[in-house]
């Protein structure tokens, strides 16, 4: 049981640095109008109500996925309002 949890714990620190290609193409591209923003913040706030449970947490896994979907994931909220046109046209 004790091998699960390191891999748990190596899987919740890997798993949002995949978010890190999305904002590298989208700074390439200079665009982020394929992806919704109803989408970015309805992840992102539930992100962020989730995080005071994580970041309490005394189970590892928990605790290091929450901080790391928080760091990450604000990075894809930033990038997307940054290059999303239709975003920039309201204003």
């Amino acid at each position: 049981m004790r091998i699960l949890n390191y891999v748990s714990l190596f899987a919740s620190i890997i798993l949002p640095l995949f978010n890190i290609p999305l904002i590298i193409r989208i700074v390439k591209r200079k665009s982020a109008d394929d992806i919704s923003l109803v989408w970015v913040f309805g992840v992102w706030i539930c992100i962020l109500l989730m995080s005071p449970g994580a970041l309490t947490s005394k189970d590892a896994t928990f605790y290091w996925f929450g901080w790391m979907n928080l760091i990450f994931f604000t990075g894809v909220v930033f990038v997307t309002v940054k290059y999303h046109h239709k975003f920039k046209n309201q204003k």
